[in-house]
Parts: C-alpha cells; structure tokens; sequence
C-alpha cells in the first residue's frame, strides 16, 4: 500500500510541474535567426521582419530608456555599422518564465560572447553578454541588451599620443 501511495505522489506531483513552453523551441530559433542576422548585416529590414510593432527594447548603455521599434533600428544599425566580423557565441539558451508566476512564458534568455572587430581602429574584441527577448505572436516584442557596451566602446577607441617637451 505505501507504495501505490508514493507512486502516485509522484504521478500528481510530475503532472504539476509546468515543463517546457510549448512556444520556447519555436522563439529560440527566432533569436538564433535575428543575431545570426546581426552579425551578417543583412538587409535590416529582413531583420526587422522578427520584430513586433509594439517592441519596447532595453539599450546596453548606461542611463538608457527603453525604446520602439524604429529607434531600435537604428541602435543596430549603429552596432552594425561600428562593428566587422561579428559572432555572437551563445553559452546557453534559457527558457524564461513569467515574473508574477514563475511558470515558463516562452520567452528566451541567453548567456553568450560576442566578438568582432571595431570598424574604425581594427581592434578585435570579445565582450560577455546576457539578452532576453519576449514574445508576442511569434515576434521579438521585448527585451534587453545587459553588457558594459560603454566600456567596451572605451577600449576601442585610439589612445590619443601626449608629446611631452622638456623645458
């Protein structure tokens, strides 16, 4: 009896975990699609056609707002054209899951590297990042970039030569 008892504690408690989304396999190819996209610099309007009308984007600068659609255009479009050669790594992609309740939303999340070279200097670089992206009928409709995108434009830049002359 006690083990009919436990077999089906078990059976009710594995049929009250929530599992996977059934949306997550799906969203994760869509954000697969959009950085391998990023880092080709294809036409931006292909890459566009994966975002949602109603997008509200989280900038990786410091002191940035959330922005629409058409002004996150032109935030990758300002990475596209500063950087070359850019790979985004994925180190892992994590389902999401709804704040108020903790059960999975579909929506995506990733740990990965990006690299590349800076346009103007030819410097390489690599920079660790985490991004998510939330979903709305099949289409990116927000998210956020969380690296130190500052400092990373800081190591970049040409380091300005002072001549120093003896009096």
């Amino acid at each position: 009896m006690k083990k009919i008892l436990i077999i089906a504690l078990f059976g009710v408690l594995a049929s009250c975990s929530p599992g996977m989304h059934p949306e997550f396999e799906k969203n994760k190819e869509t954000v697969k699609e959009f950085l391998t996209l990023q880092g080709e610099e294809t036409d931006i309007n292909v890459q566009m056609t994966l975002i949602h009308e109603e997008l509200e984007w989280q900038p990786a600068f410091h002191g940035s707002v959330p922005i629409g659609k058409a002004a996150f255009k032109k935030y990758l479009l300002t990475w596209q054209d500063a950087m070359e050669e850019t790979v985004f790594t994925p180190i892992n992609f994590l389902p999401g899951v709804l704040a108020e309740t903790g059960l999975p939303d579909g929506s995506v999340r990733s740990y990965g590297k990006w690299t590349g070279v800076h346009s103007e200097t030819g410097k390489k670089w690599e920079l660790i990042a985490y991004h998510t992206w939330d979903f709305k009928h099949g289409k990116i409709v927000s998210g956020g970039d969380y690296f130190d995108a500052g400092g990373l434009m800081a190591s970049l830049q040409v380091a300005e030569v002072i001549e120093v002359v003896e009096e």
